[in-house]
């Protein structure tokens, strides 16, 4: 039986950690020999593992990750909400037993003070294929994990806009410097759950001679899946007659990665085309932490706060009319999957990973990339939309033949044994 490890910084903290243990688990249904070992263990559950085996390396582990974000601030630029990582810290996790054993070692997000490059580039002592799942743009560039317009990954990166001194030769070049070194050193295949990833590892300059291949991530479709519209908004105490935009968890206005202001300002817009009609839509706002410090919406609003539960986050998706996602950069969001999943359509920028899987007019509205004249001709094309029952099945059908589980795990087991297979004495390049 294939043994295959995956490596993350979280256990389901973030989309990248939720994509890992998604994978892991269709993995584990389809016969794989499949585990999960994390840097960080928030949860509970048995079946993850982590590098940290007393209540002494847990606190060291906590402690460096919160020392690198805090030394970190000393050298960003105030305000810049884009998230960065130093390479200060890591560790070593070639002795575990676990990755010892393993056929393939499959990595996932990998920074907070985890693996940096020194770190990286030690996997190559045990001599196993590697696989790496690209869930943001860190790894080919010099901290980054959100590019934005910034286009010197292209290069060798350099006078950072994100930094206080930037320069040619300031920490984003230097950090570029030691993944150069560390990736020589190491093979490994990328997979990019995204074209847009794709693309981009294909430009850039630290992975362009490194083989890549696009699969999606993937979702419970068990869970994330439809059900009677009217009887969801019941539960939820939302009410039946009206439409129900959904949203996630909402920055404040100055926030540049998840777009809120160009939220406020479409649905500024779309409440002045309404007139007198806009007392028929709702908006719910889900994953705030703080319902007190909130944007000021044009549309009466309910905040559900943080919803750690899947089976209720899926009845909140499948109560909505339509999910607003104003994202500015996204690889694959699970958002979009799990809204789709559920029979949602979706308005979004035309960005990232988004339109592989919303297909404009079919299931969802593809905006104007910063438009919000255009992301609210998208909310009011959902509205008027002439068949919502064939928009939510287009919806629905679109993950079940593109990212549903059995689909996504038989690609990376179709990869996984190519790899074994070449890695083997006289195997043959594939």
């Amino acid at each position: 039986m294939l043994n295959v490890v995956h490596i993350n910084t979280y256990d389901g903290n973030g989309g990248a950690g939720r994509a890992c243990l998604r994978l892991n688990n269709a993995l584990l249904a389809e016969n794989i020999n499949s585990k999960v070992i994390v840097h960080y263990k928030f949860g509970k559950n048995p079946s993850v593992l982590t590098f940290n085996s007393t209540a002494i390396q847990k606190a060291y582990t906590a402690a460096t990750i919160v020392v690198e974000r805090l030394l970190a601030k000393r050298l960003l630029k105030p305000m810049k909400r884009t998230p960065f990582s130093f390479t200060w810290f890591g560790r070593s996790v070639i002795h575990h037993p676990d990755v010892k054993a393993a056929d393939v070692i499959h990595l996932h997000w990998v920074n907070h003070s985890f693996l940096n490059p020194a770190h990286l580039a030690e996997l190559a002592k045990l001599n196993k294929p590697i696989v790496w799942t690209f869930h943001d743009s860190n790894a080919f560039t010099g901290g980054c994990h959100v590019r934005y317009t910034c286009d010197h990954f292209l290069r060798q990166c350099g006078h950072c806009p994100l930094l206080k001194k930037a320069d040619a030769d300031d920490a984003s070049h230097k950090i570029w410097a030691q993944k150069h070194e560390a990736y020589q050193q190491l093979k490994f295949n990328i997979v990019a759950p995204s074209s847009w990833m794709l693309s981009s590892v294909l430009m850039s300059s630290l992975m362009q001679d490194k083989p890549a291949l696009q699969v999606p991530n993937t979702l419970e479709t068990d869970i994330f899946k439809p059900t009677d519209k009217a009887q969801a908004k019941k539960q939820l105490g939302l009410p039946e007659d009206k439409f129900i935009f959904l949203t996630g968890f909402m920055p404040s206005r100055k926030d540049m990665h998840k777009g809120t202001s160009y939220l406020l300002e479409s649905l500024e817009l779309l409440k002045e085309r309404l007139g007198v009609n806009a007392q028929q839509v709702e908006l719910v706002v889900f994953g705030n932490r703080n319902a007190k410090d909130v944007p000021d919406f044009s549309f009466k609003t309910s905040f559900l706060g943080t919803i750690n539960d899947d089976a209720k986050l899926a009845m909140c998706y499948a109560a909505a009319d339509a999910f607003l996602i104003p994202s500015l950069e996204d690889n694959l969001p699970y958002t979009v999957m799990e809204s789709l999943s559920c029979g949602t359509p979706v308005v979004a920028f035309t960005t990232g990973g988004i339109p592989d899987m919303v297909q404009h007019l079919q299931n969802g509205y593809l905006a104007e990339y910063r438009s919000a004249k255009s992301f609210a001709d998208g909310m009011e094309w959902a509205i008027n939309h002439e068949n919502a029952t064939a928009l939510q099945q287009q919806a629905r059908q679109t993950v079940m033949d593109k990212f549903a589980e059995p689909v996504i795990a038989q690609k990376h087991i179709q990869l996984y044994n190519q790899l074994v297979e070449k890695a083997q004495p006289g195997g043959v390049n594939v």
